[in-house]
C-alpha cells in the first residue's frame, strides 16, 4: 500500500488495472456472523484521545439462502460499531432485524423484491404486481436524541439499542411518519443554530409530481420545523446540501417507467431513464418553510453532495456529479460491471447566484471519486478541506481504492492508495478533541484486504494522509462493502474493560 504522486498516470490506457476483479469480488461475499470483541491486532498505535464510537451501515447479505442478490443495495443491513476507549477498541456487529429479514431467514429464500432487481424465485410471473418492497436499513446510522437509527431511505428509521446493537424496532418519531412516509439516510447536522446543533433530514414521495418534506430536530430529537412542497415531475432525490438558510437538493434529470417494475421484469431502480436533454434542477428550499428557487444547470447525476456554502448572494454547492445515471448495463449485473462503461463520478462545484438565478459549475477533482466528508462543524459554512474515496488510477472507472485530501484554497490534493489488493469507501472525520485547525483530527477508513481476506480499520492523521494509517485495526473476518457511518463522542463499547 502507498502513497500516489497525484500528476502520475498510474493506469494509463492499456496497461494493467490496479486491481485484480476476483480480488475485489471477494469483498462481496455475505457475512452472516454476529460478533463481539475487543481487536488485539493493531499495527501502529491508536490515538490516546481517540475516544468514542464508530457506526458503519451497508449490505451484510448478498445472498438470501444461497440466492444471490442482484444488486449489493439490495442486501440487508449490517451495523458495525467500533468502540474506542484509552487506546484501545471493541467490535460489534449485528443485523437489523427487520420485518423481512426475519421472515427471509426464517424461509431460507427470498420472499421480497429489492429496488435494484433482486427477484423473488418464480420468474416475472411469481413477481408481477407485487409492490411490496422490503425496508432493509442498509444505508446510513444515526444517534441523535438518545436514539440510534438504521436508515433506508425509501421507509421508516429502525432503532437500535447503541449499547447492544439490538433491534427494537420500526421508530415514527414520536407519530411524525405516517403509514407509509419515508425518511432519507441521508440527514446532515447544522452546527449552529441559535448556539444549538440542529439535525436536518428529508422524505420525498416521488411521482408525476412529488411531495419534498423537510423536518429539523433539536439535540434532544424533539420536532421544531417541518414543511412540505410539491415539485414538478419524478423527483429522485437521494442526499442534499444544508446552509443556514436552504435546503438544497439536486432533481436528476431521469423519468421513471413503471411497466416494467408492474410486470415483475425489473427493479424499480432498473426503471429510471436518464434523459441528457433536460437539465438537472437545483433545489433551493428555504428552511423557513417560504417557496423554493428553483435553477436550471447542465445535465448530470447527483448521488451525494460534499457541501454548501452562501457568499455574497451565490450560494455555492460541491457535489459528485456523473455525466448519466451510472447503472450497469441491462442484463448484467455487479459481479460482472465493465468498468469502462460506467461513468466517474467527478467533484464539482456549483454556484447559483440568488439575483439572476443563474448557475455555472466547473470540476474541482476529475479524478473518479465519491463519498466526501469534511469537518462536521463546517456544515453549511465554506471550509477548506474535503476528504474523498478515490480510484488508484487518475483518469478512467474502477473500484475505491484510496484517499484523497483536497485544498479548496490552494487545489493542492494529498493522495493515499491501498492499491493493489486494498479496497475502500468512504471514510469519516472525527476532529481531535480541542483542537485548532480545520483538518486536526483523524480519518476512519474501512477497508477490505484481499491478502488477508478480512477488513482493517485504517486510522490516518487527517493533517497529512500521504504518511499512511498511523494505526491499522485487523479485525478478524471480513465486512462486506458498506455504504455510510457516524462518529460519536460516546463510549457504547462493554460496560468494563
Amino acid at each position: 500500500m502507498q502513497t500516489l504522486d497525484p500528476t502520475a498516470n498510474s493506469n494509463p490506457q492499456g496497461t494493467q488495472p490496479s486491481f485484480d476483479r476476483q480480488d475485489w469480488l471477494s469483498g462481496y461475499r455475505s457475512q452472516p456472523q454476529e460478533f463481539d470483541y475487543w481487536i488485539d491486532q493493531v499495527e501502529g498505535e491508536i490515538p490516546a484521545d481517540l475516544n468514542g464510537t464508530l457506526f458503519r451501515n451497508g449490505p451484510g447479505l448478498l445472498d438470501i439462502g444461497g440466492h444471490p442478490v442482484r444488486h449489493p443495495f439490495d442486501g440487508d443491513g449490517m451495523i458495525s460499531a467500533i468502540a474506542f476507549r484509552n487506546g484501545r477498541a471493541f467490535y460489534r456487529n449485528r443485523y437489523v432485524k427487520t420485518e423481512g429479514y426475519v421472515a427471509e431467514q426464517k424461509a431460507d429464500k427470498p420472499l421480497f423484491r429489492g429496488v435494484f432487481g433482486t427477484q423473488k424465485l418464480g420468474g416475472w410471473l411469481a413477481n408481477a404486481f407485487d409492490l411490496k418492497l422490503k425496508n432493509i436499513a442498509n444505508t446510513n446510522i444515526l444517534y441523535w436524541g438518545d436514539r440510534l437509527l438504521a436508515l433506508w431511505e425509501a421507509a421508516h428509521p429502525h432503532r437500535l439499542d447503541p449499547h447492544t446493537l439490538d433491534t427494537q424496532g420500526l421508530d415514527n418519531l414520536d407519530g411524525l411518519l405516517a403509514e407509509g412516509d419515508a425518511f432519507s439516510a441521508h440527514p446532515r447536522i447544522d452546527p449552529d443554530v441559535n448556539g444549538q446543533p440542529r439535525l436536518v433530514n428529508f422524505g420525498v414521495k416521488a411521482g408525476l409530481s412529488s411531495t419534498l418534506s423537510l423536518y429539523e430536530f433539536d439535540p434532544q430529537g424533539t420536532l421544531v420545523s417541518h414543511h412540505s412542497h410539491t415539485i414538478p415531475g419524478f423527483a429522485f432525490l437521494h442526499d442534499f446540501a444544508l446552509t443556514p438558510r436552504y435546503a438544497i437538493f439536486f432533481q436528476n434529470p431521469v423519468s421513471f417507467n413503471p411497466i416494467p417494475f408492474l410486470l415483475g421484469m425489473k427493479g424499480a431502480a432498473e426503471c429510471l431513464k436518464f434523459n441528457p436533454k433536460q437539465p438537472t434542477r437545483i433545489l433551493l428550499v428555504p428552511r423557513d418553510g417560504s417557496t423554493p428557487i428553483t435553477v436550471d444547470s447542465d445535465p448530470c447525476f447527483v448521488f451525494h453532495h460534499a457541501n454548501a456554502y452562501e457568499q455574497d448572494g451565490k450560494v455555492v454547492i460541491d457535489s459528485i456529479c456523473y455525466d448519466r445515471f451510472p447503472s450497469v448495463e441491462d442484463g448484467n449485473d455487479y459481479k460482472t460491471v465493465n468498468f469502462d462503461k460506467v461513468p466517474p463520478g467527478q467533484l464539482r462545484r456549483f454556484t447559483v447566484d440568488l439575483a439572476t438565478q443563474q448557475a455555472t459549475s466547473r470540476d474541482l477533482v476529475t479524478r473518479s471519486c465519491e463519498f466526501p466528508v469534511m469537518h462536521p462543524d463546517l456544515v453549511g459554512r465554506s471550509c477548506r478541506y474535503l476528504y474523498l474515496g478515490v480510484t488508484h488510477a487518475p483518469s478512467g472507472n474502477a473500484p475505491l481504492q484510496g484517499l484523497l485530501k483536497l485544498d479548496l484554497e490552494t487545489g493542492e490534493e494529498q493522495i493515499w492508495s491501498a492499491a493493489s489488493r486494498g479496497f475502500g469507501g468512504e471514510a469519516v472525520f472525527v476532529p481531535r478533541p480541542n483542537g485548532s485547525a480545520e483538518d486536526d483530527g483523524w480519518l476512519l477508513l474501512l477497508l477490505y484486504n484481499a491478502e488477508r481476506q478480512c477488513s482493517d480499520l485504517a486510522i490516518f492523521d487527517a493533517q497529512d494522509i500521504t504518511r499512511g494509517p498511523i494505526a491499522r485495526l485487523l479485525l478478524n473476518h471480513h465486512v462486506p462493502y458498506g455504504l455510510h457511518g457516524s462518529f460519536v463522542p460516546m463510549d457504547f463499547g462493554p460496560q468494563a474493560a
